[in-house]
Parts: C-alpha cells; structure tokens; sequence
C-alpha cells in the first residue's frame, strides 16, 4: 500500500515538479517504522531547515483525502497519535485499516500549511462527507484546520449529493 505509487501515477508523473521537492518513505525501511520515521522527519528538516525558522515545515500544498471511518493520512479515529504535537511525523504499528504499521505526518504539519486540500469522490463517499461537513467536530478529517492558511474540499456530485448549499457554507459547485 504506497500512496507514493498512486501520487506518482496519477499526478506527478504528468507534472513538471523537481525530483527534489518530492519528499518519499525511504521503502528500504518499511520493515522499521520507527526509524522510517525519523529518516523521513530528517529528509523533511534538510528542505525546512532552508527556510525560516519554524517549529513545523509550512508546505505550500498539502493533498489529503478521508477514508470511510473519517481518517485522514494514518490519524484514525480515537489513535494516540491525534494528539501528537511535537513530532512532524510519526508511526503507527496498530493500524485499524491494512497495512498494520505505517508512517503519517501530524497535525501540526498539516495545519502549518499554506494551503490543504481534501479530495472526496463516489456515491461511497457522501455519508462521510456529510458528517465531516455538518457533524460534531471529532473525526480526524475534521481536526484538519490550517493555523494561517486555507482548506478546501474537492468533491465529485456523487460524494456531494446529501450536502444542501447550507450545510457547509463556503462549499462551492463548480
């Protein structure tokens, strides 16, 4: 399971981005998600520690999608690791949904950024979509608030179809 794989056949492979700028899971660790962790916490301070001086690297886009139980990258719902707020990533070995062990980045590092972008398509995604939209704010998926920056939700008809124009105001049809 590499999201990796699915972002670099469905979008980069057809976009002109610098090899440098794409920041991936060393898959030689896989097999220690601990120090797959902190090899990606490393790779990701090289490019950050650049910049300005931050607690958490700000990225310019952060793409994200939910998963049916409202998670978002590997913060499932009820985990230890929603309340993560020092590490800018982090690994979970008891995963509810395959792979068991994986590697996420947190919080912090999400809502840092300058802009988050969600991603929800297909019939099977509207009563999530739903609830992330107009429930009690405790999903995964819903703790995403960027500090300074933006969130928007990119969403298919089918997805949309139980959201009325007032359920989240600022959704748009396009």
């Amino acid at each position: 399971d590499s999201n990796y794989l699915l972002c670099k056949k469905e979008l980069l492979d057809h976009v002109n981005i610098p090899q440098e700028n794409i920041h991936t899971i060393d898959p030689d660790l896989v097999n220690d998600p601990e120090e797959a962790a902190e090899d990606y916490i490393s790779q990701l301070a090289k490019t950050f520690a650049t910049k300005d001086s931050v607690r958490f690297p700000v990225f310019d886009l952060i793409l994200l999608g939910v998963g049916p139980d409202g998670h978002t990258c590997s913060l499932f719902p009820g985990h230890p690791l929603l309340e993560e707020t020092t590490n800018w990533c982090a690994y979970i070995t008891d995963s509810p949904k395959p792979p068991s062990e994986r590697i996420t980045l947190t919080f912090p590092v999400l809502n840092h950024a300058h802009h988050v972008a969600f991603v929800a398509a297909g019939a099977g995604k509207q009563d999530m979509l739903h609830l992330l939209l107009d429930g009690p704010g405790h999903l995964p998926a819903q703790l995403v608030k960027p500090v300074t920056g933006t969130l928007s939700w990119f969403v298919d008809d089918a997805a949309a179809a139980k959201i009325t124009s007032t359920t989240f105001k600022g959704l748009e049809r396009l």
